[in-house]
């Protein structure tokens, strides 16, 4: 598909809307984004406000992006507003603009990959700080530090996986961070306050080779059979659950999926090995060794010499308080009623870079202002309103304020 050239036309645009826009044309799509000139982007935006910026470099060409606020009382632990810079891929032939012009429709529709995920929030943050500038406020009691990470979606080492455990990162002395969540299609914002644990698992099943023409008996593939009837057996448990009660969201149960089966040589060979794939998230509501041990069964019932191993594991359960006997989450409750927004606190069902902050005893809470929206992350035609865009400006405004101003 051919794209139109669809320039950023300022003209009547608010100027939070135009640097959204710019910086979803700075192309960071895995798997090769561009961080050089997403970093040089940010500097600029940093400079433009007059917010103190540096870069570190946690491999060649990949960077974090810090800006920094001092607070009038230093000593305290300071807030994060995190967000992260790199956008999944794109199949361009399924796109009705360029995924990376932000074209705009005449409703004010933006399309572009990272709309929604997470560019929009990154840019909000910097918008809620320019609305406060502009009425004379600049500073906070807390320290604020804006943070921009690369490689979440690809979980890499090099972004807030590795960062997180680094002297560099400690410095921050973080005691918040707010994070993303995701666009809801109704009225109502969703606030999450943990998320599902991943387990990814490879099961190796081997079995008796021979000609495809025999009955052999213990073959891998008869295996195979086993170990999917007991991961569809507890699925449907999990599903069941859900079904059965209307107060639960799918973060609240546990879901297995097998995602990859290799295995075979040819036709007319039975082969002596098959590998299965299986994505599990684990729900923290959960106990974490029940779960385990119902994986350890699948194994046994799949039959003699069945083995599995962790591509990725976790045994603990990262959750963020959620009530107002913290004041952090009190300053979340009461921005929200504030700005007159619904809200239902979730536990993620997916899996974001809090994780990782979490597991250093921060607290972390997943949030976009995203409503009446359908959820297009990772999808063709990823768009979000700039009416809802600037809405959210507004609610992060509130937000920040009370969140930074926590004693």
């Amino acid at each position: 598909m051919v794209f139109p050239n669809s320039p950023i036309k300022k003209m009547s645009e608010d100027i939070g809307v135009t640097r959204f826009r710019e910086y979803l044309q700075v192309n960071t799509e895995q798997p090769k984004p561009d961080y050089v000139a997403c970093r040089d982007f940010l500097f600029k935006y940093a400079d433009e406000l007059g917010i103190e910026r540096r870069s570190i470099e946690t491999a060649p060409g990949t960077f974090f992006v810090i800006m920094t606020i001092p607070g009038s009382r230093p000593e305290l632990p300071s807030i994060m507003l995190y967000s992260h810079t790199d956008v999944v891929p794109t199949f361009r032939e399924f796109w009705t603009h360029d995924p990376y012009s932000a074209f705009k429709d005449e409703q004010g529709n933006i399309f572009a990959r990272g709309a929604q995920d997470m560019k929009c929030v990154g840019v909000q943050y910097m918008e809620a700080l320019r609305n406060w500038f502009a009425k004379g406020v600049k500073q906070w009691t807390r320290t604020i530090h804006i943070v921009w990470g690369p490689d979440e979606e690809i979980g890499h080492i090099n972004g807030m996986k590795g960062f997180a455990v680094t002297e560099e990162f400690k410095k921050l002395n973080i005691d918040f961070a707010l994070d993303e969540g995701i666009a809801c299609d109704d009225d109502v914002y969703k606030v999450f306050y943990a998320e599902r644990i991943p387990w990814w698992v490879k099961v190796t099943l081997p079995g008796n080779p021979g000609h495809g023409s025999k009955f052999i008996e213990q073959t891998a593939v008869e295996k195979l059979h086993k170990l999917i009837a007991s991961v569809d057996e507890f699925r449907n448990e999990q599903k069941a659950l859900l079904a059965g009660n209307p107060e639960l969201t799918v973060g609240d149960v546990t879901t297995s999926n097998v995602t990859i089966i290799n295995g075979g040589v040819q036709v007319n060979v039975v082969p002596e090995k098959f590998e299965a794939y299986i994505d599990i998230r684990v729900t923290p509501l959960q106990d974490l060794d029940v779960v385990r041990a119902r994986v350890d069964q699948w194994a046994k019932d799949a039959g003699e010499g069945v083995t599995y191993e962790f591509m990725q594991f976790s045994n603990c359960k990262l959750i963020s308080p959620s009530t107002r006997e913290d004041p952090f989450w009190a300053a979340i409750d009461d921005g929200l009623k504030k700005e007159g927004c619904k809200y239902k606190k979730e536990i993620f069902i997916g899996a974001t870079d809090s994780r990782f902050v979490r597991a250093q005893g921060i607290r972390a809470i997943g949030f976009s202002p995203i409503i009446n929206t359908p959820s297009l992350l990772h999808d063709h035609n990823e768009f979000l309103n700039e009416k809802t865009f600037l809405r959210g400006v507004q609610i992060y405004e509130t937000l920040i304020n009370n969140l930074a101003n926590v004693n």
